[in-house]
């Protein structure tokens, strides 16, 4: 194994289960948003505001290209859109690239973005029920997309050394 990808809708834990399972196998650790970040000097919300979505995704398939071409191995933190956009869902199933979809339902997206809606650009301007039709909206468009994961693990309802135990499983 080279590259466990983790990819899901925001708020479905890819960031937190990807940095804890990184400490845990002993593997370097990469969240393509955080990347971004850096790259640009400015906040994701930032860019998505001053230069738009597309000029965010493609800076984000070019960054996920060049993690996935590393010699090193990885655990890769996707952005909730990455497997949506270019072909990056093909890439999910690369030689050598593990992809994990952390699949949450509805409700439970909601209540985790709804905590910090503010730092998420594509829904900080949405009242409570718009959220939850943008969600289900979001999903329904992306179940193609997340679908083509290697993997695919249901974390409703499970705590993340529950979820850290499931995918440590998948990868023995």
């Amino acid at each position: 194994m080279k590259k466990v990808v983790l990819i899901g809708y925001m708020g479905s834990g890819k960031s937190v289960i990807a940095k804890k399972l990184a400490a845990l196998i002993g593997v370097d650790f990469r969240d393509l948003d955080a990347l971004i970040e850096k790259k640009m000097e400015m906040p994701v919300e930032k860019i998505f505001s001053s230069k738009g979505e597309l000029y965010f995704r493609k800076l984000e398939q070019e960054l996920f290209l060049e993690l996935l071409q590393t010699e090193n191995n990885l655990i890769i933190s996707t952005g909730g859109g990455t497997p949506c956009y270019y072909n990056n869902h093909e890439l999910l199933n690369s030689q050598n690239v593990v992809s994990i979809y952390l699949k949450a339902s509805i409700d439970t997206l909601f209540n985790r973005l709804l905590k910090n809606k503010q730092k998420r650009p594509l829904i900080a301007s949405l009242n409570d029920s718009e959220i939850k039709e943008y969600i289900a909206k979001h999903l329904f468009e992306r179940n193609y997309y997340y679908n083509q994961a290697t993997f695919k693990i249901d974390v409703d309802g499970k705590s993340v050394e529950q979820t850290l135990s499931e995918i440590t499983n998948l990868l023995a």
